[in-house]
């Protein structure tokens, strides 16, 4: 049973946090969005929240994009991709998504401008980076984002919109502060390239319990789960 009232009180909680942390932090209202990031949760549970006004949704498993494409079909909202892609559930991916936020490695870039060039579209990429250098992350480590950009930026069907990064595990969100803040300093290190078909405008960092360090520290796209779809009992006993 989805709990409507719930799911619209946590979102409007969690924007209370953006709003607020964007202000303090000195930057323009609406220069941070929300995703909702949805995985395991119900298609009624995320029509709640695209109802509720949210625009950007994203799943983490590729077997969960097309039943909930399906069932949300009549809503107007733009779905990414969040998780570790494998090579061979690019075709059950990619009618689905607007974006994937998750490229990490050249094998992967190659074949999907080749299966994106044989179907004459493009796709928005963003390219994922291991900052807090955990080993249980994927991701390219920060010293091959430079090369990796020289590679993709003449794949003319991946439009690179920016980097991803998923901060330091840690339950004090100072602590993951260094690796939110080496996500930047990789974007602007990448835009004094000038890449041709390279455009930094998005840091997708930052999630229920570092959000206000992300968004000091440039994000544009926080992305939370838990926090808006179950009760904060609930996410802290999971």
């Amino acid at each position: 049973m989805v709990d409507a009232e719930l799911i619209r009180s946590n979102l409007a909680a969690v924007h209370r946090r953006i709003d607020d942390a964007t202000e303090a932090a000195g930057r323009e209202p609406g220069e941070v969005r929300l995703l909702l990031a949805t995985k395991t949760q119900p298609p009624e549970a995320v029509r709640v929240a695209i109802e509720a006004g949210e625009k950007l949704v994203a799943e983490n498993r590729v077997q969960e994009v097309r039943p909930k494409y399906e069932a949300l079909e009549d809503l107007d909202y733009e779905r990414h991709f969040i998780g570790n892609l494998q090579s061979n559930k690019i075709n059950a991916l990619l009618p689905y998504v607007s974006c994937i936020e998750s490229l990490d490695r050249l094998s992967l870039a190659r074949k999907l401008d080749r299966k994106l060039e044989a179907e004459g579209r493009s796709i928005e990429v963003l390219v994922q980076v291991n900052t807090s250098g955990e080993e249980s992350k994927f991701g390219l480590e920060p010293a091959e984002v430079g090369g990796f950009m020289e590679d993709v930026s003449g794949m003319e069907t991946l439009r690179v919109r920016g980097l991803m990064t998923i901060g330091l595990n840690t339950e004090d969100p100072e602590m993951a502060r260094a690796s939110l803040r080496r996500l930047r300093e990789l974007r602007d290190e990448v835009r004094q390239m000038n890449l041709d078909s390279i455009e930094m405008a998005e840091l997708s960092m930052g999630m229920s319990g570092d959000l206000e360090v992300a968004i000091e520290e440039g994000s544009t796209i926080i992305r939370v789960g838990s926090a808006i779809f179950v009760s904060r009992a609930a996410s802290d006993q999971a």
